[in-house]
């Protein structure tokens, strides 16, 4: 006990980082499956070279995991915590090229410290590579442009392909390595260093799998991503519901303190640079440039789009070292007592679930649903399984049942990856299926009492059943409509 508390007194800053990990590890048994790991680990049982909504990297991962360790909720939640502490590793690397030891200190609390960083541990996202990856290609850069190693370059252009690999974010790597070069006086003559072009080319090399799948395909998953996002904005209707609920989410991933550091030191760099025509130093602007353009560019769109919490997570990195250079130990005490009140908080919703969650969003209830419908499909045998909301329902049972469940390309709708699988849906002509609907708004154990049009369609006669209702501790908490729908036919 002696050694442990002298541990503590000699390396306060370690010791917190070294708490706040083994709490996320505590709550990690006591955290269901989410519907985002069951989607992304789907994606790693049906390997391709990429997929339809994202590239394929966190699939990859996950399915390595379960290969090795077995396929178990566990497990999954695991591979998430250990590649965000690689993460939180890499950062501690990238922020000593910046920082002197006590604001390398500071740095490492704050990051630490975040809810996203809580998030990335819990919960199967493509940001989880993503920012493993983003954080390495931005050291490696370092290394190559500031301590002129070469080879760093190879490396940097490595790291670039394989966040590319993982989400389609990793493009403003580049943009803001080639932004830095352009606008440093000391470093614009790197812009003709066949270094640099060898970096680029080496990055888009990586990523050929997913040009090809995407070549494939129509380039489906480009245009997912980049029609539906652009139609929307070029509609340019002001929302100010949109800006608010950035902020919003913002202030909840990175918290009060450290949101508002990263506003002031925001403003103040663009405030210099506009009104005075004066630049940072060379290693500040090497930091603003893969901060800047993610961060201010995202928040420049919420006026008119919904920009989703995640999409500026990669500029917590840099921003998180830029923030280290200007947080007091005051506002980081402040950080911190925030921090340790929200993980508390958020420990109670995981270990007792107090406040519904009016979601399928949710890590409650999925694996009771598998065993129900696994009953229900020994009550009507030679029937097949399917749900229709995107992906969440159908990923969820793929996971926990043996046999194959379907989503709502069943219907005639667009399912997302399902639709990439390579189904022959024909085989399922004249059979019976379980139709699965989750009631987010629980607030009776009614039927629904009416049925969606679709399914009339494609089946001859639906009958819907008792509802599936999922309780945690004698509370009832989740409910799922069920139809059993009779001779399936793919052309009503």
């Amino acid at each position: 006990m002696d050694t442990l508390k002298a541990f503590f007194q000699k390396y306060p800053a370690i010791s917190i980082v070294i708490a706040f990990q083994l709490f996320r590890f505590v709550l990690l048994p006591f955290m269901g499956l989410m519907p985002q790991d069951a989607y992304y680990h789907f994606y790693g049982e049906n390997l391709s070279l990429s997929y339809f909504d994202h590239p394929g990297m966190i699939g990859y991962i996950l399915r390595g995991f379960t290969l090795i360790f077995g396929k178990t909720v566990f497990v999954v939640k695991c591979a998430d915590f250990i590649v965000t502490s690689l993460t939180i590793f890499s950062f501690y690397k990238l922020a000593s090229c910046f920082l002197s030891k006590q604001k390398l200190q500071r740095a490492i609390l704050l990051i630490t410290s975040t809810l996203f960083i809580s998030i990335l541990s819990f919960n199967s996202t493509p940001d989880v590579p993503l920012l493993l990856f983003w954080t390495l290609s931005v050291l490696f850069l370092y290394r190559a442009v500031f301590e002129e190693k070469k080879w760093f370059w190879i490396y940097g252009g490595i790291a670039m392909g394989l966040a590319f690999n993982s989400k389609y974010t990793a493009l403003l790597l580049q943009f803001g390595l080639i932004a830095f070069i352009l606008f440093s006086n000391k470093y614009r003559k790197l812009i003709i260093s066949p270094w640099l072009w060898f970096s680029i080319i080496i990055s888009v090399a990586i990523t050929f799998p997913v040009w090809w799948w995407n070549y494939q395909h129509d380039f489906a998953s480009f245009l997912f991503q980049s029609s539906n996002r652009t139609g929307s904005i070029s509609g340019f209707n002001i929302n100010p519901k949109y800006f608010f609920g950035a902020i919003g989410h913002q202030l909840f991933l990175l918290l009060p303190v450290l949101f508002c550091v990263f506003v002031v030191f925001t403003f103040k760099y663009i405030k210099r640079a506009l009104t005075k025509f004066k630049l940072p130093s060379s290693k500040t602007l090497f930091l603003l440039a893969f901060f800047i353009p993610t961060f201010v560019g995202f928040f420049s769109l919420t006026p008119v789009y919904w920009v989703k919490l995640n999409w500026l997570m990669p500029s917590y990195i840099t921003g998180i070292i830029l923030a280290g250079m200007f947080i007091n130990k005051k506002l980081l005490k402040a950080q911190l007592i925030t921090s340790i009140v929200f993980h508390f908080l958020i420990s109670l919703q995981v270990l007792f679930y107090l406040a519904p969650i009016k979601s399928d969003d949710t890590w409650v209830g999925w694996e009771d649903l598998a065993i129900e419908t696994k009953k229900l499909q020994n009550q009507f045998p030679n029937t097949f399984v399917f749900s229709d909301d995107k992906y969440k329902t159908s990923a969820v049972l793929n996971f926990y049942l043996e046999n194959k469940v379907y989503a709502q390309n069943i219907i005639g709708k667009h399912a997302l990856h399902f639709d990439y699988l390579g189904d022959d849906l024909s085989v399922l002509n004249g059979k019976n299926a379980i139709f699965i609907d989750s009631d987010t708004r629980f607030k009776t154990r009614n039927k629904k009492g009416n049925i969606i049009p679709e399914l009339n369609h494609y089946f001859s006669k639906v009958t819907e059943l008792k509802p599936i209702i999922v309780s945690k501790k004698g509370k009832e908490i989740r409910k799922f409509w069920v139809f059993y729908c009779e001779n399936y036919t793919t052309n009503p």
